[in-house]
């Protein structure tokens, strides 16, 4: 993956050519026609899950040639597991905090209070799916997904976990060949070039994709379906406003660099995640941001793939405050050690919730079919809100994958802080980052 990466544009580009420009038109767009016309808005749906499936299509091989690529040109193999045994223990700990922070604001605020909701006159059969889906996702089972029927079955499907599997124990195998590898190596940062090239043509589509999707959510769920829950809205999106500049912005100030440049950096894939509703699809180009930003490419290519399934901190806000909020709206007493229990299971269960949408809701099932006392059908309440809190919980996520890997970066003694305060002064738009000749 070449080391040139992105540079600033010489000349003024007319603002309408700008990429996060048209996905911002895009989304007013959207907002406007699902709500003017929501039959129209519900039948522009495939617009944004036809792109969401074309960065899909595409996530499988760029995580497998990061990371492999990654260990395989550490050479230190010792240094591998120190930085992924670093990430790993700053995901749980930065990922535990998330969920006593969506503990403590649901105990302070309590959104649910006064609801008065009786669980018995929910329909079960509206979450059947989701129950479901929760109790095929123990914690066995969930251990024993992450294994692939075959190398190659991996790849096909996409499954996050499982194309990190084979992708460590290719790199790993790689580099054990020493120079006999090489040119495995070599081939495999070739084939990235290959598939990052793909991704610069995708990427140019996404404003129609976050029209097609934002039509859709207010067509299917109406602006109307906020009000009943704004309490809840409200306060998941304050938290994770919190979250992000108290918790997120002390990190990254004691790294030296600020939050909020950072985000600034981050804002094209930030609209894009905001009109998709899902962190996937910026994934290839956050890694190649990050390179650009001065974090070492070893690092990028081992931490940002693994926090997309272990570092999900808006999901964790939400986890938490929405258990709070269903047993409060069901006038459900939770004691203090039932809290605590709440905050261990879901330690467990948020781990490998991928970034697609809707993976939090079925998250927050799987530990709610775990946690007997919350009636598991009361999160009917939270269906037609859903959709508005996934974009919340996607953009917490990607900027706390971000964060993450300039702190591992730092800590390996491998951020380029020229390069870091450079890029953070001059950001660059997201068609230049991926223009031919950039890094892939």
């Amino acid at each position: 993956m070449a080391t040139d990466l992105v540079r600033p544009a010489t000349h003024r580009k007319p603002w309408y050519s700008i990429l996060y420009i048209q996905v911002l038109i895009a989304i007013f767009l959207g907002v406007l026609i699902g709500y003017l016309d929501p039959k129209l808005g519900k039948q522009l749906k495939p617009l944004g899950d036809a792109f969401i499936a074309l960065i899909k299509m595409m996530i499988a091989p760029v995580i497998f040639c990061t990371v492999v690529h990654g260990i395989s040109s550490m050479g230190d193999l010792k240094r591998v597991g120190r930085v992924g045994l670093k990430a790993l223990i700053y995901f749980e700990v930065v990922s535990t905090v998330a969920l006593l922070v969506g503990l403590i604001v649901g105990k302070i605020l309590q959104p649910g209070a006064g609801f008065n909701i009786d669980p018995a006159t929910i329909d079960p059969n509206s979450v059947a799916t989701y129950v479901t889906k929760a109790k095929q996702e123990g914690i066995i089972p969930h251990l024993m997904a992450i294994i692939p029927d075959s190398y190659f079955g991996a790849l096909a499907r996409g499954d996050l976990l499982q194309v990190l599997l084979i992708s460590i124990l290719s790199g790993f195998a790689i580099a054990y060949l020493g120079r006999a590898g090489e040119p495995i190596a070599y081939a495999v940062e070739q084939a990235a070039k290959v598939f990052f090239g793909i991704i610069r043509m995708v990427v140019r589509v996404a404003p129609i994709g976050a029209f097609g999707a934002m039509a859709f959510t207010v067509g299917a769920y109406g602006l109307g379906s906020l009000w009943n829950l704004v309490a809840l809205i409200a306060t998941f999106y304050l938290t994770s406003i919190l979250f992000v500049l108290i918790v997120l912005g002390a990190i990254a100030r004691l790294s030296g660099f600020s939050i909020i440049r950072f985000i600034a950096y981050i804002k094209d894939e930030l609209l894009i995640v905001l009109g998709t509703s899902s962190s996937e699809t910026v994934l290839p180009q956050m890694i190649q941001k990050m390179e650009h930003l001065g974090a070492s490419r070893p690092v990028v290519g081992l931490v940002i793939p693994t926090g997309y399934s272990f570092n999900l901190d808006g999901t964790n806000i939400y986890m938490t405050l929405a258990t709070l909020f269903l047993a409060q709206a069901t006038n459900t007493h939770l004691t203090i050690w039932q809290e605590l229990g709440i905050l261990g299971i879901a330690i467990i269960t948020s781990k490998g919730a991928s970034g697609v949408t809707g993976a939090g809701f079925i998250t927050l099932a799987a530990t709610l079919a775990i946690v007997p006392d919350i009636p598991i059908q009361s999160i009917a309440i939270l269906i037609g809100i859903d959709k508005f809190m996934s974009e919340c919980r996607a953009l917490t996520n990607l900027i706390g994958n971000g964060v993450a890997c300039v702190v591992i970066s730092l800590s390996e003694g491998e951020l380029d802080k020229d390069a870091l305060h450079k890029a953070m002064a001059h950001p660059v738009q997201l068609g230049e980052a991926l223009e031919p000749g950039a890094a892939a």
